[in-house]
């Protein structure tokens, strides 16, 4: 096997050890306040207009919607009367942003809940889309936008993506208009971490407290939280403020290995003890050879037979690209780095990093995806 400790120390030398620091975020991308959320808004509705490649006749459910359309529309028809393929029921769903008034536009989705065999070319009719309160929030109506398409003909088939699923792109207007009440009772707003993390609120709280003048009005609940008082003051203005007081952020250390793809993802600070890592493999054959000699005569003349002797052949190569390398303590960004400069693929620098943390020389929590 060849050795490239040699190779590999020296490549580190070539890299300038870089210092970690922590990144200083805006706390607006840090979290949201306590009351700020979306609101998730559904509906039952119809598509006309398809080329054919709507429900079948055997869809009770879309019979008995045309019949109810139709018939608001002051036409009264049997069942036996709606036979039409241009036709498919459908679930349409939408979100709510959290401040929303009267007149404004959102997208909706529209998924086929019959038999439909495409949606491209339709148009949704009017229909009310409803909160968990039961309560009609939106209307949504207009023609679909498909990102695929299905063709039969004699029996063949040819389709592209999911045609029964499609945008109506500010398809819905809203009819009831919604605002965020982030103050409490008390007069008090919490805002929440995404990624909940002790230091990280302390360093929110702190920051809260420089940009109104060093008073203690931010208190850190947990390591998800932050309560700030507001009781008195106007509360959007608040906001806006503390959204935009920066912080240095602290993360915990992660290493994700998508073995699927060979990509590894990893903050460049993260730190490995030292180690010596052997990386390869030493291939082995044995070949054996069979001869057969000529026949010979003993002295009394008698035929001794034929001798067969075995020739044995021991070969061992080494591939390529195999490596043992030290590294003292350093980051995984430095490991990568002399890892690559050593030839070794992403796969190889996977199957490393895993059999690190065995080790107990990575400092960090492995995700493998």
């Amino acid at each position: 096997m060849r050795r490239l400790a040699a190779a590999a120390c020296l490549g580190l030398a070539l890299l300038a050890p870089l210092p970690a620091f922590a990144a200083e975020v805006r706390v607006k991308d840090l979290g949201r306040f306590l009351g700020w959320r979306d609101n998730a808004l559904v509906g039952y509705g119809i598509v006309i207009g398809l080329a054919g490649s709507g429900d079948s006749p055997r869809s009770e459910v879309t019979r008995q919607a045309m019949r109810n359309v139709l018939s608001r529309m002051g036409a009264n028809v049997l069942p036996a009367q709606v036979q039409s393929r241009n036709v498919a029921a459908v679930m349409v769903t939408a979100t709510l942003p959290p401040s929303a008034n009267v007149g404004d536009r959102i997208d909706v989705t529209v998924s086929s809940i019959g038999d439909a065999r495409s949606l491209a070319g339709g148009t949704l009719l009017m229909t009310p889309m409803m909160g968990p309160d039961q309560r009609s929030y939106a209307l949504a109506q207009g023609p679909l936008v498909v990102g695929g398409h299905r063709f039969d003909a004699d029996q063949n088939v040819q389709q592209k993506n999911y045609p029964t699923s499609a945008r109506v792109p500010d398809g819905a207007t809203v009819e009831t208009g919604v605002g965020a009440r982030l103050t409490g009772s008390s007069g008090e707003l919490v805002f929440l971490l995404k990624d909940p993390d002790n230091a990280t609120a302390q360093r929110v709280a702190a920051g809260i407290n420089q940009m109104l003048g060093g008073r203690a009005v931010a208190r850190v609940r947990d390591a998800g939280a932050i309560r700030i008082e507001a009781a008195g003051a106007d509360a959007n203005e608040i906001v806006a403020r503390i959204e935009d007081v920066a912080v240095m952020t602290d993360q915990k250390a992660r290493v994700v290995i998508n073995e699927r793809t060979g990509t590894i993802v990893a903050g460049g600070g993260v730190r490995i003890s030292s180690v010596v890592i052997s990386q390869g493999d030493v291939k082995v054959s044995v070949t054996a050879e069979n001869y057969a000699s000529q026949p010979e005569y003993g002295a009394w003349g008698g035929n001794v037979g034929s001798l067969i002797v075995t020739n044995t052949k021991l070969d061992v190569r080494e591939r390529g690209r195999d490596a043992v390398a030290s590294f003292p303590d350093t980051t995984i960004s430095d490991l990568v780095e002399g890892l690559s400069r050593l030839k070794v693929n992403t796969r190889g620098i996977i199957a490393v990093l895993q059999a690190i943390k065995s080790a107990g020389a990575l400092h960090a929590e492995l995700i493998v995806e």
